[in-house]
Protein backbone atom coordinates (compact mmCIF):
# COMPACT_ATOMS: atom_id res chain seq x y z
CA UNK A 1 0.00 0.00 0.00
CA UNK A 2 1.06 3.54 -0.87
CA UNK A 3 1.71 5.66 2.51
CA UNK A 4 2.50 9.58 1.70
CA UNK A 5 4.25 9.11 5.05
CA UNK A 6 4.89 6.36 8.13
CA UNK A 7 4.76 7.00 11.46
CA UNK A 8 7.57 6.65 13.90
CA UNK A 9 11.61 6.70 13.73
CA UNK A 10 13.08 7.09 10.07
CA UNK A 11 16.16 5.59 8.85
CA UNK A 12 18.93 7.46 8.06
CA UNK A 13 20.02 8.04 4.33
CA UNK A 14 20.19 9.81 0.86
CA UNK A 15 18.88 9.56 -2.07
CA UNK A 16 22.53 9.32 -3.58
CA UNK A 17 22.86 5.76 -1.33
CA UNK A 18 19.37 4.69 -2.00
CA UNK A 19 19.72 5.57 -5.88
CA UNK A 20 22.77 3.07 -5.93
CA UNK A 21 21.23 0.38 -4.31
CA UNK A 22 17.69 0.72 -6.12
CA UNK A 23 18.95 1.76 -9.35
CA UNK A 24 21.11 -0.27 -12.59
CA UNK A 25 23.63 2.53 -12.88
CA UNK A 26 26.69 0.47 -14.70
CA UNK A 27 26.65 0.85 -18.70
CA UNK A 28 22.81 2.75 -18.08
CA UNK A 29 21.82 5.40 -20.00
CA UNK A 30 19.68 8.09 -17.30
CA UNK A 31 17.95 10.73 -17.17
CA UNK A 32 17.04 13.02 -14.41
CA UNK A 33 14.21 15.53 -14.31
CA UNK A 34 14.78 18.82 -12.47
CA UNK A 35 19.04 18.54 -11.83
CA UNK A 36 19.20 22.15 -10.31
CA UNK A 37 23.02 22.67 -9.75
CA UNK A 38 23.92 19.15 -10.87
CA UNK A 39 25.04 18.16 -7.27
CA UNK A 40 23.58 14.66 -7.59
CA UNK A 41 24.26 14.61 -11.22
CA UNK A 42 28.17 15.10 -10.47
CA UNK A 43 28.21 12.11 -7.73
CA UNK A 44 26.65 9.64 -10.14
CA UNK A 45 28.56 10.44 -12.83
CA UNK A 46 31.96 10.12 -10.85
CA UNK A 47 30.54 7.24 -9.27
CA UNK A 48 29.95 4.48 -11.46
CA UNK A 49 30.52 3.26 -15.02
CA UNK A 50 26.76 5.51 -16.74
CA UNK A 51 26.69 5.61 -20.26
CA UNK A 52 25.39 9.15 -20.13
CA UNK A 53 23.20 10.98 -18.03
CA UNK A 54 20.18 13.48 -19.45
CA UNK A 55 20.37 15.85 -16.95
CA UNK A 56 16.99 18.35 -17.64
CA UNK A 57 16.01 21.63 -15.82
CA UNK A 58 13.25 24.02 -16.13
CA UNK A 59 14.83 27.00 -14.29
CA UNK A 60 16.70 28.63 -17.29
CA UNK A 61 18.92 30.38 -15.14
CA UNK A 62 20.32 27.27 -13.31
CA UNK A 63 20.34 25.44 -16.62
CA UNK A 64 22.83 28.22 -18.43
CA UNK A 65 24.95 27.76 -15.54
CA UNK A 66 25.08 23.94 -15.74
CA UNK A 67 26.01 24.23 -19.57
CA UNK A 68 29.26 25.97 -18.78
CA UNK A 69 30.16 22.71 -16.59
CA UNK A 70 33.34 21.45 -18.16
CA UNK A 71 34.57 18.40 -16.74
CA UNK A 72 31.26 16.03 -16.92
CA UNK A 73 31.65 14.74 -20.60
CA UNK A 74 28.96 11.61 -19.80
CA UNK A 75 26.34 14.22 -19.16
CA UNK A 76 24.06 15.93 -21.46
CA UNK A 77 22.31 18.96 -20.14
CA UNK A 78 19.18 19.83 -21.28
CA UNK A 79 16.21 22.76 -21.21
CA UNK A 80 13.21 21.57 -20.48
CA UNK A 81 10.57 20.19 -18.04
CA UNK A 82 8.99 16.40 -16.94
CA UNK A 83 5.55 17.44 -19.21
CA UNK A 84 7.37 17.83 -22.41
CA UNK A 85 10.53 15.25 -22.61
CA UNK A 86 12.22 15.91 -25.88
CA UNK A 87 13.76 11.97 -26.05
CA UNK A 88 12.97 9.29 -27.96
CA UNK A 89 10.17 6.51 -26.49
CA UNK A 90 11.94 3.67 -25.07
CA UNK A 91 15.24 5.39 -24.80
CA UNK A 92 16.41 5.19 -21.19
CA UNK A 93 16.93 2.88 -18.43
CA UNK A 94 15.94 4.55 -15.59
CA UNK A 95 14.56 8.16 -14.61
CA UNK A 96 15.34 10.06 -11.55
CA UNK A 97 13.37 12.80 -9.81
CA UNK A 98 14.54 14.35 -6.84
CA UNK A 99 12.24 16.70 -4.97
CA UNK A 100 10.91 17.61 -8.52
CA UNK A 101 7.50 16.37 -9.16
CA UNK A 102 5.73 18.65 -7.24
CA UNK A 103 7.26 21.41 -8.62
CA UNK A 104 5.20 20.56 -11.68
CA UNK A 105 2.01 22.35 -12.32
CA UNK A 106 -0.75 20.28 -10.83
CA UNK A 107 -2.48 20.13 -14.39
CA UNK A 108 0.66 19.06 -15.83
CA UNK A 109 1.34 16.22 -13.15
CA UNK A 110 -0.13 13.48 -14.96
CA UNK A 111 1.13 14.52 -18.06
CA UNK A 112 4.74 14.58 -16.83
CA UNK A 113 4.28 11.10 -15.64
CA UNK A 114 3.07 9.42 -18.98
CA UNK A 115 6.21 11.24 -20.56
CA UNK A 116 8.64 9.61 -17.59
CA UNK A 117 6.76 5.86 -18.93
CA UNK A 118 7.14 6.73 -22.72
CA UNK A 119 10.75 7.54 -22.52
CA UNK A 120 11.62 4.64 -20.46
CA UNK A 121 12.70 1.16 -21.87
CA UNK A 122 10.15 -1.66 -21.23
CA UNK A 123 11.04 -2.92 -17.69
CA UNK A 124 13.32 0.69 -16.65
CA UNK A 125 12.63 2.06 -13.12
CA UNK A 126 12.04 5.77 -11.99
CA UNK A 127 12.93 6.67 -8.79
CA UNK A 128 11.17 9.52 -7.67
CA UNK A 129 11.89 11.22 -4.01
CA UNK A 130 9.35 13.58 -2.52
CA UNK A 131 10.11 15.59 0.71
CA UNK A 132 7.34 14.85 3.55
CA UNK A 133 5.21 17.62 4.71
CA UNK A 134 6.93 17.51 8.09
CA UNK A 135 10.17 18.21 10.34
CA UNK A 136 11.76 21.16 12.02
CA UNK A 137 13.21 22.50 8.18
CA UNK A 138 9.64 21.94 7.41
CA UNK A 139 8.26 24.70 9.48
CA UNK A 140 10.71 27.11 8.50
CA UNK A 141 10.50 27.11 4.75
CA UNK A 142 6.31 26.88 4.94
CA UNK A 143 7.06 30.80 6.65
CA UNK A 144 7.38 32.05 3.08
CA UNK A 145 6.58 28.59 1.08
CA UNK A 146 3.92 26.20 2.06
CA UNK A 147 4.20 22.86 -0.19
CA UNK A 148 1.37 21.26 1.13
CA UNK A 149 -0.81 21.21 -1.21
CA UNK A 150 1.76 20.58 -3.99
CA UNK A 151 2.80 17.73 -2.51
CA UNK A 152 -0.12 15.91 -1.72
CA UNK A 153 -0.71 16.42 -5.63
CA UNK A 154 2.35 15.21 -6.33
CA UNK A 155 1.58 12.25 -4.40
CA UNK A 156 -1.75 11.36 -5.94
CA UNK A 157 -0.67 11.77 -9.32
CA UNK A 158 2.14 9.57 -8.90
CA UNK A 159 -1.03 7.01 -6.92
CA UNK A 160 -2.98 7.65 -10.51
CA UNK A 161 -0.44 6.56 -12.46
CA UNK A 162 -0.38 3.61 -10.36
CA UNK A 163 -3.83 2.82 -11.05
CA UNK A 164 -3.84 3.04 -14.40
CA UNK A 165 -1.16 0.71 -15.02
CA UNK A 166 0.78 3.30 -16.35
CA UNK A 167 3.79 2.33 -14.36
CA UNK A 168 3.67 -0.46 -11.54
CA UNK A 169 4.70 0.06 -7.85
CA UNK A 170 8.20 -1.42 -7.42
CA UNK A 171 8.91 -0.38 -4.03
CA UNK A 172 8.29 2.95 -1.39
CA UNK A 173 10.65 3.78 0.97
CA UNK A 174 10.50 6.03 3.60
CA UNK A 175 13.90 7.55 5.13
CA UNK A 176 15.09 10.71 6.38
CA UNK A 177 17.50 12.69 4.38
CA UNK A 178 20.22 15.52 5.98
CA UNK A 179 20.58 19.27 4.89
CA UNK A 180 23.21 21.29 6.02
CA UNK A 181 24.09 24.93 5.98
CA UNK A 182 26.91 26.61 6.66
CA UNK A 183 24.71 29.35 8.69
CA UNK A 184 21.92 31.49 7.97
CA UNK A 185 24.04 33.03 5.13
CA UNK A 186 23.67 30.05 3.03
CA UNK A 187 20.31 29.12 3.61
CA UNK A 188 19.13 32.38 2.33
CA UNK A 189 21.01 31.79 -0.90
CA UNK A 190 20.41 28.47 -1.40
CA UNK A 191 16.67 28.33 -0.45
CA UNK A 192 14.86 31.60 0.01
CA UNK A 193 17.13 32.65 -3.39
CA UNK A 194 16.52 29.85 -5.62
CA UNK A 195 15.83 31.15 -9.05
CA UNK A 196 13.12 28.23 -9.80
CA UNK A 197 10.79 29.88 -8.12
CA UNK A 198 9.82 33.41 -6.49
CA UNK A 199 8.67 34.11 -3.40
CA UNK A 200 6.95 36.88 -1.65
CA UNK A 201 9.35 37.57 1.22
CA UNK A 202 8.38 40.84 3.30
CA UNK A 203 10.50 41.85 6.46
CA UNK A 204 8.38 40.42 8.86
CA UNK A 205 8.10 37.05 7.22
CA UNK A 206 12.25 37.62 6.76
CA UNK A 207 12.49 37.86 10.55
CA UNK A 208 9.92 35.16 11.07
CA UNK A 209 12.40 32.59 9.09
CA UNK A 210 15.52 33.87 10.64
CA UNK A 211 13.95 33.66 13.68
CA UNK A 212 12.79 29.97 13.65
CA UNK A 213 16.16 29.21 12.12
CA UNK A 214 18.53 30.63 14.63
CA UNK A 215 17.85 27.59 17.26
CA UNK A 216 19.52 24.95 14.49
CA UNK A 217 22.75 26.39 14.11
CA UNK A 218 24.86 25.25 16.54
CA UNK A 219 28.49 26.51 18.33
CA UNK A 220 30.83 26.40 14.88
CA UNK A 221 28.10 28.15 13.00
CA UNK A 222 26.51 24.85 11.10
CA UNK A 223 22.31 23.92 10.94
CA UNK A 224 21.41 20.59 10.47
CA UNK A 225 18.21 19.00 9.86
CA UNK A 226 17.02 15.78 9.30
CA UNK A 227 13.94 16.09 6.53
CA UNK A 228 11.73 12.82 6.43
CA UNK A 229 11.31 12.04 2.60
CA UNK A 230 9.56 9.03 0.58
CA UNK A 231 10.81 7.34 -2.48
CA UNK A 232 8.20 5.96 -5.17
CA UNK A 233 10.19 3.09 -7.17
CA UNK A 234 8.21 2.93 -10.48
CA UNK A 235 8.85 0.46 -13.43
CA UNK A 236 7.48 0.63 -16.36
CA UNK A 237 5.62 -2.51 -17.59
CA UNK A 238 7.44 -5.03 -19.97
Amino acid sequence: MMQIAVDGALPRSSDFEQISELLPLEGARLLELGCGAAFTTRRLAESFAIREIVAMEVDKVQHEKNLLIPDLPNVSFVYGGAQSIGLEDDSVDAVIMLKSLHHVPIEDMDKALSEVARVLRPGGLAYISEPVYAGDFNEILRLFNDEKSVREAAFEAIQRAVQKGILELEREVHFAGTSRFEGFEEFERRIMGATHSEYEINDDVYEAVKTRFAPHVDDDGIAEFLNPLRVDLLRKPA
